[in-house]
């Protein structure tokens, strides 16, 4: 395989990885990446939201050097920042959730397995060599499930992420489009328009089959029939919904920090909590389901708002530089996952794409720290940012929805206080 320079001059944002696995990678497979649902209006949203945020900094403030470290659920890392699962990476590049999670790893930070993965778990375990996390998801029913949490907690899986947004997959036109559902039908005359994509890339293409072609998911092993044949997951995700019932038996199996991804609404937020997680995301899954729901960057205080500090919140969507982070935690965020920002890494270069994409976003953190005169995350808060005056009055929503509750229920709690106990209670 030729080797693809990834530093500068050639390579100094997560756009140039981009563009890089862009040109590498098969149109289907670059798009499967790249794309969103329907007009991919929450998509773009993610990104843009970062823009109407901007930075108050204190200047002539010494900052020799920048202290990045965090703790999420109780886990030291290097810088906040943690990969997200993202489904079907062996596609990208050959071994790729094991090459991902290596890089992860050597950088200090925890990498999101998907269930929906072409290396099994405890590999990705062994290559880590740090933090690792495993996302569930309900395909192949409850008994698929246990056997998956249970394979998770002996490998080393130190959180259980439990993504509640996709009842059914979104539809992602370019998908339709690039032909996914006929070649995955695996019929010659319905594929055949469709694979000059992949003869158009013979380098992506003689990788694919040395890596074993088309891979099946092994962590998915349905009872009585084995790892499931890699197909078009629609159908087995709308099968396999979870509901807020779910979590019970999901947090008994499991018995260790559960994140709840997939969190829009403060109400929501609020049923996370009551549901016993541990943390939170606020995400949009990309925009790549609900299109024209808001970037999660403007959800964000709403979420807060309604939680406070009683459950760690984190978030995901859109974050493409080391400025976007600190824009999530100047809003209060403790931590942020990226996806797409590694997935182009390793669509571009592999282990070297997927190193760099975090070296370029740690390297933009601590220049962001630095211009505004802030030496550490913990020094961190709102003070070091102007909110579009709009996006408060989730806020003022969620304090009036709590005072009117509050109200509501004053007199019931004085009428139990008040009213005269029967003799022998």
């Amino acid at each position: 395989m030729i080797r693809v320079r990834v530093q500068p001059p050639h390579v100094v944002s997560i756009e140039d990885l981009r563009r890089i696995a862009k040109r590498r990678l098969p149109r289907v497979v670059f798009d499967y990446i790249d794309g969103g649902a329907d007009a991919e209006l929450t998509l773009h949203a993610n990104s843009r939201a970062f823009e109407d945020v901007t930075f108050r900094p204190r200047c002539a403030v010494a900052t020799s050097t920048c202290d990045l470290r965090t703790t999420v659920l109780g886990t030291s890392l290097s810088m906040p920042l943690i990969l997200a699962p993202v489904g079907s990476s062996r596609l990208f590049y050959p071994r790729g959730e094991e090459v991902a999670a290596r890089a992860a790893g050597a950088a200090g930070i925890a990498y999101t397995l998907s269930t929906l993965s072409g290396c099994g778990l405890e590999d990705v375990a062994a290559a880590a060599k740090g933090p690792v996390w495993y996302q569930l998801y309900l395909i192949g029913g409850r008994d698929c499930a246990l056997a998956a949490i249970e394979r998770a907690r002996a490998a080393g899986y130190s959180a259980l992420v439990v993504t509640i947004d996709t009842p059914v997959a979104g539809q992602r036109e370019r998908d339709l489009r690039n032909g996914v559902k006929e070649l995955l039908t695996r019929k010659f005359g319905q594929m055949l328009p469709f694979v000059t994509q992949f003869l158009a890339k013979p380098r992506w293409l003689a990788s694919f089959v040395a890596d074993g072609g088309l891979m099946k998911f092994p962590n998915v092993v349905i009872p009585g029939e084995g790892a499931m044949p890699y197909a078009d997951v629609g159908a087995a995700l709308e099968q396999s919904m979870v509901s807020w019932q779910d979590l019970r038996w999901i947090r008994d199996a499991w018995n260790l920090p559960i994140v709840v991804k997939g969190v829009h609404t403060g109400d929501d937020a609020r049923r996370t909590v009551d549901a016993g997680a541990n943390a939170l995301v606020v995400s949009n899954h990309g925009g790549r389901q609900l299109d024209g729901v808001a970037p999660t960057l403007r959800m964000l205080p709403e979420v807060l708002a309604s939680v406070g500090d009683r459950i760690e919140v984190l978030i995901d969507g859109g974050i493409r530089r080391g400025s976007d982070i600190v824009k999530a935690l100047c809003i209060g965020a403790r931590a942020v996952l990226v996806g797409r920002a590694y997935a182009y890494g390793l669509g571009a270069a592999g282990g070297e794409g997927v190193a760099r994409a975090i070296e370029i976003l740690c390297t933009d953190l601590i220049r962001t720290l630095k211009l505004l005169g802030c030496a550490s995350l913990a020094e961190l808060d709102r003070s070091f940012i102007s909110i579009p005056p709009n996006w408060l009055a989730s806020i003022r929503q969620v304090r009036a929805k709590r005072a009117s509750r509050v109200g509501r229920s004053l007199p019931r709690l004085l009428e139990s206080t008040l009213k005269p106990k029967r003799d022998g209670i």
